[in-house]
This record gives C-alpha cells, sequence and structure tokens, in this order.
C-alpha cells in the first residue's frame, strides 16, 4: 500500500476513500486509531488514505481534482 494523501481528520480521510472507491479505486485510512492516542498533542499527520501501487497516480489525480472542488 502507498500513502496517496495526510488527512487532517478521521472525517475526511473517509470521505476520500469513499470517492476512491466510488471510482473503482480500494482504499485503506491508516493511523486511524493514532488520534486517540496523542494526548495534548496536536492531532495532525496521523491519519493517512492508501491504495494499492498500481492505483497511486490515479488516486492522486482524483485527490486533485477534490481538493480543486472538481468532484
Amino acid at each position: 500500500m502507498i500513502k496517496v494523501y495526510d488527512a487532517s481528520n478521521i472525517t475526511e480521510a473517509h470521505i476520500l476513500r469513499g470517492m476512491l472507491e466510488a471510482n473503482g479505486i480500494v482504499a485503506h485510512v491508516g493511523g486511524y486509531y493514532l488520534q486517540g492516542g496523542v494526548g495534548e498533542l496536536a492531532v495532525q499527520g496521523f491519519v493517512s488514505v492508501l491504495v494499492a501501487g498500481e492505483h497511486a497516480q490515479s488516486a492522486r489525480a482524483l485527490i486533485e481534482s477534490y481538493e480543486k472542488g472538481g468532484l
């Protein structure tokens, strides 16, 4: 699995996972349980979206379109 996106929170990661899967790309949310263990630290950079290597380029293109408001 290759990381294609660092999400700002669990909700964003699952939105992107759903978008990728709706476009035929199986995706996984990594770092799901790390947010609960950070205590007083800023909760950033722990949650990521991962896909199989052969789908990384397509996934990144879809995510870029999402970030620009295209999807």
